[in-house]
């Protein structure tokens, strides 16, 4: 496999198709760019890191930016002239950002404007990179990206790097939810084949229309289906801001095909009008990932005639690891389904044994999706990334005799009570059973007598009130008496990462905190 010039290639093959489409925040039209247009614009962006700045092959780019037509442009740019993205998010703080700026080595920084306070907080805690304004130079360090790109368009690279499979076309820092961000180094050759993979595997086509509502700072924004989509030449409809009842409306007039949410955007578009009178003859299935599918989101999509996949991936590894059929989609629901080809999983007991059908066990996945480790820890990636090259995911999976993957949740939220293991995957899954509960999450707290037991947090469905009685006399029958949460616990919201998942360290911590120990 090569390393380089995604955009490019499809490009040359396929220039007058229309491969993005913008949708402003408050709906609306926005621009319209064939391949040839979105190539010549990555390509002036090319010019500007490699020769306007003097980049070289290697060195990062920062990208502190939402869903915008720039960010493809810097993204694609990347690849040709051999530098290395590193998105940052846009939710962070200036702390956090000095971070990802001091840790990654950034030699650019490339910013929008609504991020000026960001930026100028950010330069009181250290020296700035090259600095280059998206809508306009702001600060002293500022180069104007707009005036720089429309003055190199039209040109090409005048020299173009040597890259290999594994020099790196992005640095994606995780969520950061157990501690300090590390940085993901992902070659292009992981990128490369995810597009492969997935676009066969899902059986995409040029033909096939997607949304992109998820962050693009996220792996599953750039790679659960841009990079996929471009591999086949197909339409990206990209969001700059989520609107459900907007969604809706570009879903049924652009002809969506596929989409993929994660599941706390997937029910948040259920619970809109426009769910029930948008036009859904076009879409040929959706997909959730990021977080693990309630199974009352996937009966909603049901009702409304969507057959509602569940993905998996991680930024490590992907991110598409898993694909099934629409028809196994309606009889293993629940499950992620099997390996893509050349994708080896296993699930491991803690012995390192292999799990038998029907088991728990750690999974383990293998193959030329995977990331070359972590930037710059050496320990981090001999603790996750073996010497037999399986990436040690961290979550928990059930393998059915016919080679159907379930996720059980992840190992580190596993807890043990009285020597038994409890998943807390599945109690939130029963809890978000109630007509009542609109979110639930279980964490394991200390107990002196059974080790661990679950607290539940909730968020109940407005204008309801369920008791903790309630809840529990709904568990009853449904899960064995040792798994239920010790106490429930009604919030107004769950914390989350931008991409859904929830931070369960900091609903332990601020129970403990407030309750000590049961």
């Amino acid at each position: 496999m090569i390393a380089g010039d995604l955009l490019g290639e499809r490009a040359r093959l396929t220039p007058g198709s229309l491969a993005l489409v913008t949708v402003p925040a408050a709906g609306g039209d926005g621009e319209r760019l064939s391949y040839a247009e979105l190539d010549r614009r990555a390509e002036a962006c090319a010019r500007l890191l490699a020769e306007r700045l003097g980049l070289g092959a290697g060195e990062r780019v920062g990208l502190l930016a939402g869903n915008r037509v720039e960010f493809l442009e810097v993204f694609f740019a990347c690849a040709k002239a051999g530098t290395v993205l590193v998105p940052i998010g846009t939710r962070l703080t200036a702390p956090e950002i000095a971070h990802l700026v001091a840790d990654s080595g950034l030699a650019v920084l490339i910013w929008a404007g609504e991020h000026e306070a960001t930026l100028r907080e950010l330069a009181s805690l250290l020296p700035l990179p090259q600095t280059v304004a998206l809508d306009g130079p702001v600060l002293p360090t500022d180069l104007d990206y707009q005036a720089e790109r429309r003055a190199l368009e039209g040109g090409r690279l005048t020299r173009r790097p040597r890259l290999g499979p594994e020099d790196l076309w992005a640095l994606l820092y995780t969520s950061g939810t157990t501690g300090k961000p590390k940085g993901v180094m992902i070659p292009h050759r992981q990128l490369l084949w995810n597009g492969y993979n997935t676009v066969i595997s899902w059986q995409l086509t040029a033909d096939d229309v997607t949304p992109i509502f998820t962050p693009l700072y996220h792996a599953g924004g750039l790679a659960a289906f841009l990079v996929p989509m471009v591999t086949i030449g197909g339409r990206v409809l990209l969001f700059e801001g989520f609107d459900p009842e907007v969604v809706w409306r570009v879903v049924e007039r652009e002809g969506v095909t596929v989409m993929l949410g994660v599941p706390t955007i997937l029910k948040r578009l259920a619970e809109v009008p426009a769910f029930e009178t948008a036009d859904l003859s076009r879409l040929r299935w959706a997909i959730s990932g990021g977080a693990p599918l309630p199974r009352v989101v996937l009966d909603r999509y049901r009702e409304r005639g969507v057959v509602l996949k569940q993905g998996y991936g991680m930024t490590e590894v992907g991110v598409n690891c898993f694909t099934m059929t629409v028809e196994e989609a309606l009889t293993k629901a629940g499950s992620i389904g099997q390996p893509l080809p050349f994708t080896r999983a296993r699930l491991a007991r803690e012995d390192g044994a292999e799990a038998a059908a029907g088991e728990v066990g750690e999974l383990w996945l293998k193959g030329p999706h995977v990331c070359r480790g972590y930037w710059r820890q050496s320990e981090a990636t001999a603790a996750a990334l073996d010497a037999d090259g399986w990436f040690h995911t961290g979550d928990l999976a059930r393998r059915d005799e016919d080679g159907f993957y379930t996720i059980a949740g992840r190992a580190k939220d596993m807890l043990i009570s009285g020597g038994v293991n409890v998943y807390p995957a599945e109690i939130e899954g029963e809890l978000l059973l109630h007509p009542g509960v609109a979110d639930a999450a279980v964490v394991g707290v200390p107990h002196p007598e059974w080790g661990e037991v679950g607290v539940a947090f909730v968020v109940a469905v407005e204008g309801l009130a369920p008791s903790a009685e309630d809840l529990l006399a709904h568990l009853a029958g449904r899960l064995a008496r040792y798994k239920h949460p010790r106490e429930i616990v009604f919030l107004d919201a769950l914390p989350r990462t931008p991409y859904g998942k929830v931070v369960k360290g900091e609903l332990r911590e601020r129970y403990l905190a407030g309750r000590g120990e049961l």
